[in-house]
C-alpha cells in the first residue's frame, strides 16, 4: 500500500479499514483479517499493520479478544444514508442560537436532510452525555457549535464521535483534534480590535474589558482589545479586565464593574462580552445613576435582537447568525458528497463588521455602520 496523500502508511490503512466498517462491508462483531493477513494484503510490515489497528481500537471502532483476534466493535453503527444531521449547540432557544438553528434546517431541509438537534447548557457532563449518545444515532454528519469539553473522557468521546462521521466545527479551539477540521468561525480578534478602537476613536481612554474565559471567543475577542490598546500607546493593566464563565455570567461581569466603580476606579467605556452582558452593564449602570455613554460607553457583540430592541442602541459586531448555520450546513453537505478541499466554495472566516449605536455617541461620531 502506497500512501497517495502523502499520509503515513499506517494512517492510510487505518481510514481504509475505517471506510470499511462505516460502510458495512465490516459489521459490527465481525471478525477483522489477522495481523498477517493484513500484512499480506496490503504489502506492509507487521508494525506498521499494529499502529493502524492500535488507532482503531482507541477511537472505539474494534477490540482487541485476547486468543480470539480484533473484532468490529458492537457499537458501531451503520451511519451513510440516514439523512440525518446532528446538530449541538449550548443552548437551544437562548439568545444567537434559534437563529443559527434556523440557517442551518433550511439548508439541510431543502437537499432532504433531518436535523437531530442536542444541547450541552455549556456543560462539560452533559457534553459528554450527548456526544456518546450520538455514537449510537444514525447520522451522516454532525456540526458541533462551541465545543467545552476538555476532560480526557469527554475529549476521548469527541475524538470518536468526531472521526466516526463527516464533522464540522464552528468554533474551534477547545478540542486539539479539531485543529485541522473543517471550520467556519467569525474573526473575534478583529471584532474585539474594532469595538476598542472605536472607543479610543470617541476619546475613551480607561476601557475595561469584560470578556468569557470558558470559549476561544472571549479569549480572541481579548486579544483584539490588547491589539488595540497597544496600537494607541495605552499600557494593557490586567486589572481593567474582569473575567467571567458560563455559570457566573448573569451575576459576575455587572457585579465586578460595580465594584470597581465603587472603588474609585477611573472608567469611562466598557468592552463587553456579548450584548447580553452589555445589557447588564448598561441597567447596572443606570441603577447607580451614571449614564450611558455621556458617563460611561458601552459595546456588546453579535447583534443580537434583545440588542437591537434595547431602549439604549448598544454598539456591536454584527453576527449573522441565519448565514453562519447555513454555511455550516453547506460544508457539511460538501463533506458527504466528498467535495475536494480545494474545491469547496463555502466561505470558512466571516469579517466582523462594527454597528455604531448610542451606547458609544461621541461629540465626533455619529451613529453609523463601519466595516
Amino acid at each position: 500500500m502506497e500512501p497517495t496523500t502523502g499520509k503515513a502508511k499506517y494512517y492510510t490503512l487505518m481510514e481504509a479499514l475505517k471506510e470499511q466498517i462505516l460502510s458495512g462491508t465490516i459489521k459490527p462483531g465481525q471478525k477483522l483479517p489477522s495481523e498477517n493477513e493484513l500484512t499480506r494484503e496490503y504489502a506492509l510490515s507487521r508494525h506498521t499493520v499494529r499502529k493502524a489497528l492500535a488507532l482503531l481500537e482507541n477511537e472505539g471502532y474494534i477490540t482487541a479478544r485476547h486468543g480470539k483476534g480484533t473484532f468490529c466493535s458492537e457499537r458501531v453503527i451503520q451511519r451513510h444514508n440516514s439523512k440525518n444531521i446532528a446538530v449541538t449547540t449550548t443552548y437551544l432557544s437562548d439568545y444567537i442560537f434559534p437563529r443559527l438553528i434556523q440557517g442551518m434546517d433550511r439548508v439541510l431541509s431543502e437537499n432532504g436532510y433531518s436535523i437531530i438537534l442536542k444541547n450541552t447548557c455549556n456543560s462539560r457532563s452533559k457534553e459528554e452525555k450527548v456526544l456518546k449518545e450520538l455514537l449510537d444515532k444514525p447520522i451522516d454528519g454532525l456540526i458541533i457549535d462551541r465545543a467545552k469539553a476538555r476532560s480526557s473522557a469527554a475529549t476521548s468521546t469527541c475524538t470518536k464521535c468526531w472521526t466516526s462521521t463527516r464533522s464540522v466545527c464552528l468554533h474551534p479551539g477547545c478540542y486539539p483534534q479539531m485543529a485541522d477540521k473543517p471550520c467556519i468561525l467569525m474573526d473575534d480578534c478583529k471584532g474585539g480590535y474594532l469595538l476598542t478602537r472605536h472607543l479610543l476613536e470617541t476619546g475613551r481612554r480607561n476601557i475595561i474589558g469584560i470578556f468569557k474565559a470558558d470559549d476561544s471567543q472571549g479569549a480572541q475577542r481579548h486579544k483584539g482589545y490588547v491589539q488595540a490598546l497597544q496600537e494607541s500607546g495605552i499600557p494593557y493593566d490586567p486589572e481593567n479586565v474582569i473575567w467571567f464563565h458560563t455559570e457566573d455570567r448573569k451575576t459576575k461581569p455587572s457585579l465586578m464593574l460595580s465594584m470597581l466603580l465603587d472603588s474609585k476606579k477611573s472608567v469611562d467605556a466598557a468592552v463587553c462580552y456579548n450584548d447580553q452582558i452589555a445589557l447588564a452593564v448598561i441597567s447596572m449602570l443606570e441603577e447607580k445613576g451614571i449614564s450611558v455613554p455621556e458617563d460611561i460607553a458601552v459595546t456588546g457583540y453579535d447583534n443580537s435582537l434583545i440588542g437591537q430592541s434595547s431602549p439604549i442602541g448598544i454598539t456591536t459586531i454584527a453576527h449573522p447568525q441565519e448565514k453562519l448555520g447555513e454555511m455550516a450546513a453547506e460544508l457539511i453537505l460538501e463533506k458527504i458528497r466528498k467535495v475536494p478541499e480545494e474545491e469547496s466554495s463555502v466561505k470558512r472566516l466571516i469579517s466582523p463588521e462594527l454597528i455604531v449605536r448610542e451606547s458609544t455617541a461621541g461629540k465626533n461620531l455619529s451613529t453609523e455602520t463601519k466595516k
